[in-house]
């Protein structure tokens, strides 16, 4: 048994399938005191302890499900209906509630590209939600980003990087913000990684035309080098001009940095998400949703920050306006060409596309949603897996990988 030698009487015990960075044991405990994890391991085992110092203390007689540790999104910007973006304190709650429900205990409120003042009001609000315990963290995505790759962030809001509106940016998220998405390759950009790093905050490298030998220097010059949803909002991988994909390949490969997948059959094929498993490991590559405000609801349009986002078919794309009043637009064909503008999937979807698509194992599927982006974000001695002394964000889900009951710091939600 896995166990603290000293700490609060546990009370409280879960039995199940566990699921465990590298490991799953198919009847198994864990057992709670108060927040905390106390003991993890095979159930035979941890019984016959609990028996000799607890016995009174109540174990399941049975496996309740597979266990799973709370999800941990590095990159979201709403869902529920709700939206991060929108500078709203309920807005970010009921975002945060919304896959809080879904198993992701700690969620990053993502903020994108807008006027500075909006901006400011957005990373204000996220903080404010962090102080309440509802978000993990804030990420900043934009406005330091190349026009070419900007997606679904707005062009006409994109800026050259500025190392005073990111300090701005920063002191409006009184130490909550962890990460920034830039572009490497725009001129003042070095001076607001330098910026970045000084105050404790992931560079994060991000839609980009970088070439690989900037992405990996950039990567590399920070402790904690993270490339945002790669492939998407950056030139694909040419054999001849490789670009920022190799750039963060070769980086995450000699562990250096940690890259972002969105693996939800939309923004990446499952043949390439089996690609980078089989490349790097789940050590190496964090899982998100990059989730706007129509994560859980139906086709309708919605707003990411400025922009009006349709989704149709359960895929969120740009509405461009213009697109609509052209009578000999094939509409179908401009509506495919429009920019993807965030998923609508929660992380767990995530975690089960992975699996029954891509053949990556469970415990590996879960590291990359759970240990690995909570590494990225640097809060690994918090959350991110079963472990004694981390808080018990817990997700029990069944044999379809469906939630079923999700524990955060020690109470299930009703």
């Amino acid at each position: 048994m896995r166990a603290q030698p000293e700490g609060p009487a546990p009370d409280q015990v879960v039995r199940g399938r566990l699921v465990t960075p590298g490991r799953v044991y198919a009847d198994g405990l864990v057992v709670l005191a108060g927040d905390r994890v106390v003991a993890v391991g095979p159930a035979e085992e941890v019984a016959a302890d609990l028996a000799a110092a607890h016995p009174a203390l109540p174990v399941p007689a049975e496996p309740q499900g597979t266990v799973l540790p709370g999800l941990v999104d590095l990159h979201c910007h709403g869902g529920g209906g709700f939206a991060f973006t929108a500078g709203d304190d309920e807005q970010v709650a009921g975002a945060a509630r919304h896959h809080l429900g879904r198993g992701t205990t700690s969620v990053v409120a993502g903020v994108v590209t807008d006027e500075p003042e909006r901006m400011l009001a957005a990373v204000a609000a996220a903080a404010r939600a962090a102080d309440r315990g509802l978000v993990a963290a804030v990420l900043v995505e934009g406005p330091f980003l190349a026009s070419g790759h900007c997606g679904a962030q707005d062009p006409g809001l994109l800026r050259r990087p500025d190392p005073g509106l990111t300090r701005e940016l920063l002191d409006a998220g009184r130490g909550h913000v962890r990460v920034m998405t830039l572009a490497p390759e725009l001129p003042g950009a070095e001076d607001v990684v330098d910026l970045l790093v000084g105050r404790g905050v992931v560079a994060a490298v991000g839609h980009t035309a970088a070439d690989a030998d900037l992405v990996r220097r950039t990567l590399a010059a920070q402790p904690r080098g993270l490339v945002t949803h790669l492939f998407n909002g950056m030139p694909s991988l040419h054999h001849r001009d490789s670009g920022p994909v190799a750039g963060a390949l070769s980086a995450a490969a000699r562990d250096e940095a940690r890259v972002e997948l969105v693996a939800d059959g939309v923004h990446l094929d499952d043949d390439t998400v089996r690609l980078v498993f089989d490349l790097l490991g789940p050590d190496r590559i964090a899982l998100v949703t990059d989730a706007m405000p129509a994560a859980g609801m139906p086709d309708g349009n919605y707003a990411l920050g400025p922009r009006t986002v349709r989704v149709a078919g359960g895929v969120a794309r740009v509405h461009d306006e213009a697109e609509e009043g052209d009578g000999d637009r094939d509409h179908e064909g401009a509506w495919a060409r429009q920019a993807l503008a965030g998923g609508t999937a929660n992380l767990l979807d995530v975690v089960r596309r992975t699996v029954r698509e891509t053949g990556t194992g469970l415990a590996d599927a879960v590291t990359a949603a759970s240990r690995t982006p909570a590494r990225a974000l640097g809060v690994d001695d918090e959350v991110g897996e079963l472990r004694p002394g981390l808080r018990a964000d817990l997700l029990v889900v069944d044999d379809a990988l469906m939630p079923l009951r999700v524990m955060r710091a020690g109470a299930w939600l009703a």
